[in-house]
């Protein structure tokens, strides 16, 4: 299972300094990491990987804020 390792890596990996360019490649393979789980996930309805998921998301949209900017509550 080389993908829970990859997650497992890339949900450690420091995400300060980068760039935007940065961002998006991060962005893109977490992505690519919570779809692969979700495979995994269909067949064995195990719960971890459900929570790992939530993980993964919650950091992508973390990327993803900072990426799109927040939107202004002013006029």
């Amino acid at each position: 299972m080389d993908i829970l390792k990859e997650a497992e890596e890339f949900e450690k990996a420091k995400m300060s300094n980068m760039t935007t360019s940065d961002r998006v490649t991060a962005s893109r393979e977490a992505k690519r990491l919570i779809l692969a789980i979700n495979e995994i996930y269909k067949e064995t309805k195990d719960t971890d990987l459900m929570d790992l998921m939530k993980r993964l998301t919650a950091k992508k949209k973390k990327i993803e804020v900072r990426l799109k900017g927040r939107p202004d509550s002013g006029i």
